[in-house]
Protein backbone atom coordinates (compact mmCIF):
# COMPACT_ATOMS: atom_id res chain seq x y z
CA UNK A 1 0.00 0.00 0.00
CA UNK A 2 1.42 3.36 -0.45
CA UNK A 3 1.73 5.84 1.54
CA UNK A 4 0.29 8.95 2.33
CA UNK A 5 1.37 12.44 3.54
CA UNK A 6 -2.32 13.38 3.67
CA UNK A 7 -5.84 11.93 4.13
CA UNK A 8 -6.95 11.04 0.32
CA UNK A 9 -10.10 12.69 -0.11
CA UNK A 10 -10.70 12.81 -3.82
CA UNK A 11 -13.36 10.42 -5.49
CA UNK A 12 -12.25 8.95 -9.04
CA UNK A 13 -14.10 11.55 -10.79
CA UNK A 14 -12.37 14.76 -8.71
CA UNK A 15 -8.97 12.78 -9.62
CA UNK A 16 -10.07 12.82 -12.76
CA UNK A 17 -10.89 16.98 -13.15
CA UNK A 18 -7.95 17.09 -10.78
CA UNK A 19 -5.08 15.59 -13.25
CA UNK A 20 -6.83 16.21 -16.72
CA UNK A 21 -7.36 12.48 -17.87
CA UNK A 22 -10.54 10.35 -18.08
CA UNK A 23 -11.91 7.80 -15.15
CA UNK A 24 -11.24 5.60 -17.74
CA UNK A 25 -8.08 5.96 -18.23
CA UNK A 26 -7.13 6.27 -14.38
CA UNK A 27 -8.74 2.52 -13.87
CA UNK A 28 -6.56 1.32 -16.77
CA UNK A 29 -3.73 2.86 -15.12
CA UNK A 30 -4.86 0.78 -12.12
CA UNK A 31 -5.14 -2.44 -13.98
CA UNK A 32 -1.37 -1.97 -15.28
CA UNK A 33 0.13 -1.32 -11.69
CA UNK A 34 1.08 2.58 -13.18
CA UNK A 35 -1.10 4.02 -9.98
CA UNK A 36 -1.73 2.09 -6.70
CA UNK A 37 -4.95 1.53 -5.70
CA UNK A 38 -7.73 3.52 -3.78
CA UNK A 39 -8.26 3.72 0.10
CA UNK A 40 -11.59 2.34 -0.03
CA UNK A 41 -13.65 4.21 2.47
CA UNK A 42 -17.48 3.36 3.76
CA UNK A 43 -20.04 2.52 1.16
CA UNK A 44 -17.13 0.92 -0.19
CA UNK A 45 -15.74 4.31 -2.51
CA UNK A 46 -12.44 4.51 -3.13
CA UNK A 47 -10.30 7.59 -2.18
CA UNK A 48 -7.47 9.22 -3.95
CA UNK A 49 -4.97 11.34 -2.40
CA UNK A 50 -1.82 13.90 -3.77
CA UNK A 51 0.31 10.30 -4.11
CA UNK A 52 -1.99 9.32 -6.60
CA UNK A 53 -1.91 12.64 -8.54
CA UNK A 54 1.61 13.05 -8.35
CA UNK A 55 1.96 9.69 -10.13
CA UNK A 56 -0.16 10.83 -12.96
CA UNK A 57 1.60 13.80 -13.49
CA UNK A 58 4.70 12.09 -13.93
CA UNK A 59 2.82 9.50 -15.85
CA UNK A 60 2.08 12.00 -17.98
CA UNK A 61 5.34 14.00 -18.29
CA UNK A 62 7.17 10.43 -19.26
CA UNK A 63 4.64 10.03 -22.47
CA UNK A 64 5.10 13.41 -23.40
CA UNK A 65 9.36 12.29 -23.75
CA UNK A 66 8.06 9.94 -26.05
CA UNK A 67 7.80 6.80 -23.67
CA UNK A 68 6.14 4.11 -24.71
CA UNK A 69 3.25 2.28 -21.71
CA UNK A 70 5.63 -0.50 -20.82
CA UNK A 71 8.89 1.58 -21.22
CA UNK A 72 6.97 3.81 -18.51
CA UNK A 73 6.14 0.31 -16.45
CA UNK A 74 9.68 -0.67 -15.99
CA UNK A 75 10.85 3.15 -15.42
CA UNK A 76 8.11 3.10 -12.27
CA UNK A 77 9.21 -0.50 -10.99
CA UNK A 78 12.40 0.93 -10.31
CA UNK A 79 10.87 3.93 -8.03
CA UNK A 80 11.26 2.77 -4.18
CA UNK A 81 8.12 2.11 -3.27
CA UNK A 82 7.39 4.89 -0.57
CA UNK A 83 8.07 7.54 -2.61
CA UNK A 84 5.86 10.93 -1.02
CA UNK A 85 4.38 12.71 -3.33
CA UNK A 86 6.60 15.53 -3.35
CA UNK A 87 9.15 12.92 -4.12
CA UNK A 88 7.26 12.16 -7.17
CA UNK A 89 6.95 16.08 -8.03
CA UNK A 90 11.02 15.95 -7.88
CA UNK A 91 11.21 13.01 -10.05
CA UNK A 92 8.51 14.91 -12.58
CA UNK A 93 10.12 18.15 -12.62
CA UNK A 94 13.64 16.31 -13.70
CA UNK A 95 12.12 14.49 -15.96
CA UNK A 96 10.16 17.91 -17.71
CA UNK A 97 14.12 19.27 -17.46
CA UNK A 98 14.99 17.07 -20.72
CA UNK A 99 11.75 18.41 -22.35
CA UNK A 100 11.22 21.86 -24.29
CA UNK A 101 10.11 24.02 -22.62
CA UNK A 102 6.58 23.70 -22.52
CA UNK A 103 4.32 27.36 -21.86
CA UNK A 104 0.61 27.85 -22.36
CA UNK A 105 -1.32 31.48 -21.68
CA UNK A 106 -3.67 30.65 -19.15
CA UNK A 107 -6.97 32.61 -17.56
CA UNK A 108 -7.17 33.04 -13.46
CA UNK A 109 -10.24 30.61 -14.07
CA UNK A 110 -7.81 27.70 -16.22
CA UNK A 111 -4.98 28.16 -13.93
CA UNK A 112 -6.57 28.06 -10.62
CA UNK A 113 -8.33 24.80 -11.98
CA UNK A 114 -5.04 22.79 -13.04
CA UNK A 115 -3.51 24.23 -9.58
CA UNK A 116 -6.20 22.69 -7.79
CA UNK A 117 -6.69 25.74 -5.71
CA UNK A 118 -7.72 29.18 -5.52
CA UNK A 119 -4.79 31.21 -6.14
CA UNK A 120 -4.62 34.98 -4.30
CA UNK A 121 -2.50 37.77 -5.29
CA UNK A 122 0.28 36.62 -2.64
CA UNK A 123 -0.10 33.07 -4.18
CA UNK A 124 0.27 34.49 -7.60
CA UNK A 125 3.41 36.72 -7.18
CA UNK A 126 5.21 33.70 -5.36
CA UNK A 127 4.26 31.40 -8.15
CA UNK A 128 5.97 34.48 -10.40
CA UNK A 129 9.06 34.90 -8.29
CA UNK A 130 9.83 30.90 -9.07
CA UNK A 131 9.40 31.62 -12.98
CA UNK A 132 6.27 29.40 -12.53
CA UNK A 133 4.00 31.94 -13.88
CA UNK A 134 4.25 35.54 -15.66
CA UNK A 135 1.85 38.08 -15.65
CA UNK A 136 0.99 39.20 -19.51
CA UNK A 137 -0.31 42.19 -20.89
CA UNK A 138 -3.98 40.89 -21.03
CA UNK A 139 -5.34 41.11 -17.75
CA UNK A 140 -6.20 38.23 -15.67
CA UNK A 141 -4.51 35.76 -17.89
CA UNK A 142 -0.81 34.12 -17.03
CA UNK A 143 1.41 32.24 -19.18
CA UNK A 144 2.37 29.28 -17.41
CA UNK A 145 5.38 26.98 -17.00
CA UNK A 146 3.22 23.52 -16.95
CA UNK A 147 6.54 21.78 -16.41
CA UNK A 148 6.69 23.51 -12.94
CA UNK A 149 3.12 24.18 -11.94
CA UNK A 150 2.65 21.48 -9.99
CA UNK A 151 5.91 21.80 -7.60
CA UNK A 152 5.21 25.66 -7.61
CA UNK A 153 2.05 24.87 -5.80
CA UNK A 154 3.13 22.67 -3.24
CA UNK A 155 5.90 25.16 -2.75
CA UNK A 156 3.23 27.73 -1.55
CA UNK A 157 2.46 25.74 1.47
CA UNK A 158 6.13 24.95 2.78
CA UNK A 159 6.80 27.01 5.62
CA UNK A 160 9.88 28.23 4.47
CA UNK A 161 10.47 31.75 4.00
CA UNK A 162 10.36 33.03 0.34
CA UNK A 163 13.80 34.76 0.12
CA UNK A 164 15.03 31.06 1.07
CA UNK A 165 12.76 29.13 -1.50
CA UNK A 166 14.39 31.64 -3.76
CA UNK A 167 18.08 30.98 -2.80
CA UNK A 168 17.36 27.39 -2.69
CA UNK A 169 16.28 27.60 -6.29
CA UNK A 170 19.41 29.56 -7.37
CA UNK A 171 21.50 26.72 -5.90
CA UNK A 172 19.91 24.01 -7.54
CA UNK A 173 19.56 25.22 -10.83
CA UNK A 174 23.57 26.10 -10.30
CA UNK A 175 24.85 22.69 -9.79
CA UNK A 176 22.20 20.93 -11.61
CA UNK A 177 23.30 22.69 -14.76
CA UNK A 178 26.67 22.19 -14.34
CA UNK A 179 25.81 18.32 -13.61
CA UNK A 180 23.75 18.27 -16.91
CA UNK A 181 27.08 20.24 -18.84
CA UNK A 182 29.29 17.31 -17.65
CA UNK A 183 26.61 14.63 -18.39
CA UNK A 184 26.15 16.12 -22.22
CA UNK A 185 30.19 16.46 -22.59
CA UNK A 186 30.85 12.78 -21.29
CA UNK A 187 28.32 11.43 -23.64
CA UNK A 188 29.78 13.77 -26.77
CA UNK A 189 33.15 12.59 -26.30
CA UNK A 190 32.91 8.67 -24.87
CA UNK A 191 29.41 7.99 -26.84
CA UNK A 192 28.89 10.04 -29.61
CA UNK A 193 32.79 10.72 -30.17
CA UNK A 194 33.39 6.99 -30.41
CA UNK A 195 30.98 6.52 -32.66
CA UNK A 196 31.59 9.52 -35.00
CA UNK A 197 32.70 7.42 -37.91
CA UNK A 198 29.29 7.10 -38.93
CA UNK A 199 27.94 10.08 -38.56
CA UNK A 200 27.49 10.71 -41.81
CA UNK A 201 25.18 7.71 -41.72
CA UNK A 202 21.58 9.48 -41.25
CA UNK A 203 20.52 6.12 -40.29
CA UNK A 204 23.78 6.35 -37.31
CA UNK A 205 22.45 9.30 -36.19
CA UNK A 206 18.96 8.42 -36.03
CA UNK A 207 19.98 5.27 -33.52
CA UNK A 208 22.04 7.89 -31.94
CA UNK A 209 19.66 10.60 -30.89
CA UNK A 210 16.98 7.30 -29.66
CA UNK A 211 20.08 6.05 -27.46
CA UNK A 212 20.14 9.86 -26.66
CA UNK A 213 16.22 9.92 -25.43
CA UNK A 214 16.62 6.81 -23.92
CA UNK A 215 19.07 7.59 -21.81
CA UNK A 216 17.27 10.84 -20.76
CA UNK A 217 15.06 9.34 -17.95
CA UNK A 218 17.97 6.55 -16.35
CA UNK A 219 19.89 9.51 -15.70
CA UNK A 220 17.17 11.52 -14.30
CA UNK A 221 16.20 8.55 -11.73
CA UNK A 222 20.40 8.34 -11.21
CA UNK A 223 20.12 11.95 -10.38
CA UNK A 224 17.42 11.84 -8.11
CA UNK A 225 18.67 8.92 -6.46
CA UNK A 226 22.10 10.73 -5.37
CA UNK A 227 20.68 13.27 -4.57
CA UNK A 228 18.40 12.08 -2.18
CA UNK A 229 20.86 9.97 -0.33
CA UNK A 230 23.84 12.96 -0.32
CA UNK A 231 20.76 15.24 1.08
CA UNK A 232 19.70 12.55 3.59
CA UNK A 233 23.52 12.51 5.17
CA UNK A 234 23.88 16.14 5.01
CA UNK A 235 20.80 16.40 7.66
CA UNK A 236 22.10 13.39 9.56
CA UNK A 237 25.01 15.14 9.79
CA UNK A 238 23.43 18.65 10.52
CA UNK A 239 21.42 17.41 13.05
CA UNK A 240 23.74 15.52 14.78
CA UNK A 241 25.51 19.46 15.07
CA UNK A 242 22.41 21.02 16.35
Amino acid sequence: MPTYAEEPTLTVDELAARAGVTVRTIRFYGTKGLLPPPVIGPRRVGHYGQDHLSRLALIEELQHQGMTLAAIERYLEQLPADLSAHDLAIHRALVASWAPDSTEDLPLAELERRAGRALGEEDLDRLAAMSVVARTQTPGTYRVDLGLLRLGVRLLDVPIAHETILAARTVLMEHTRSAAHELSRLFRDEVWGACREGESDPEHVAAMRSLSAHMQPMVVQALVTAFQRSLKGELREWLKES
